[in-house]
């Protein structure tokens, strides 16, 4: 068993056509690695006010740590207004600013955590304000593993500091049109394989990996370009299924399984959270063997390298 797994940056309540759902990308990569029985902790920072308790409730419920999340006495807890596009099911999101996880402070208590931590998860989005952003940077100086989920949110978008997140990860995940925008910045080839391999050269990372919708995804990683062709499923809506396929990822990776399997577990999790509605499809599995149970028809096309 490795060292914990501290998943930091927001949480926030995501308002979607049937409900408040509780998300944000750090609290749904801890609850799904949770269900997959790893050793997982998020640090965030929550308002004083009915939202933020409900949160707290709601960890502590899902068997997640819930001791670094902090309580502020003067912002709110996060709040997200999701539309849904009715032809692609893709999300737009409304993100409300300020928000209380736009205040994490690096307290003693989570820089010892992060300093004895297996992997650290941050993303883009926890990086708008001056605040988180500091927390999350300084926590970069550590053994962890640091694992990049890019998380492209308009209008919170800022190179440079996408630029010092690349520069500080082992491994990175983003999506197709993430890899795009990256492509324009960087100067990157256009084929996957080059595109992965030259942002992995350019910012020293270990591995790289990149989802591709209803084509799977690709994982850059030791010269390979692996690639799996997904699952098929009825799409009730993708809010989330990116979080889970990294929490797969992740658990996957630090286990030390290859490419192939990696993929595998990663896209069946995703395909199963996008078949159900919001970020917190319920399912029980028994570790990342138990993926492999649920129940979803691999689209045709075998796992292998990918020029």
């Amino acid at each position: 068993m490795h060292d914990d797994i501290l998943c930091l940056g927001e949480i926030l309540w995501d308002a979607l056509p049937d409900g408040l759902f509780l998300g944000g990308a750090p609290f749904n990569v801890a609850r799904h690695l949770c269900a997959l029985g790893e050793p997982v902790a998020v640090a965030s920072r929550v308002g004083d006010d009915r939202l933020g308790r409900e949160a707290l409730r709601r960890l502590r419920a899902q068997g997640l740590d819930a001791s670094l999340v902090q309580r502020d006495d003067t912002l709110p807890t996060g709040f997200v207004q999701v539309a849904l596009d009715a032809e692609t099911d893709e999300p737009d999101y409304e993100i409300v600013e300020p928000a209380a996880w736009d205040a994490i402070a690096q307290t003693a208590s989570l820089t010892r955590r992060a300093e004895h931590a297996g992997a650290l998860v941050y993303g883009s989005l926890a990086q708008r304000a001056e605040g988180s952003r500091r927390t999350i940077q300084r926590l970069w100086d550590t053994d962890a593993l640091c694992v990049f989920d890019v998380n492209l949110r308009p209008p919170f978008i800022d190179r440079k500091h996408i630029e010092q997140s690349l520069h500080a990860a082992d491994l990175v995940k983003l999506n197709e049109a993430e890899l795009q925008c990256l492509r324009t910045w960087f100067g990157l080839p256009e084929r996957p394989k080059a595109a992965m391999a030259g942002l992995a050269d350019a910012f020293a990372c270990r591995a790289v990996c990149a989802t591709w919708g209803g084509d799977g995804a690709r994982l850059w990683t030791d010269g390979d370009c692996w690639h799996h062709p997904g699952y098929a499923v009825a799409v009730e809506d993708t809010v989330g299924a990116g979080d889970a396929f990294l929490a797969a990822l992740l658990a996957g990776f630090l286990d030390g399984r290859a490419g192939p399997d990696l993929l595998a577990l990663a896209n069946r999790l995703g395909a199963y959270v996008a078949s159900r509605s919001g970020a917190s499809a319920a399912y029980e599995v028994e570790g990342l063997n138990g993926v492999a149970t649920l129940s979803l028809k691999e689209r045709p096309g075998p796992d292998a390298p990918q020029e």
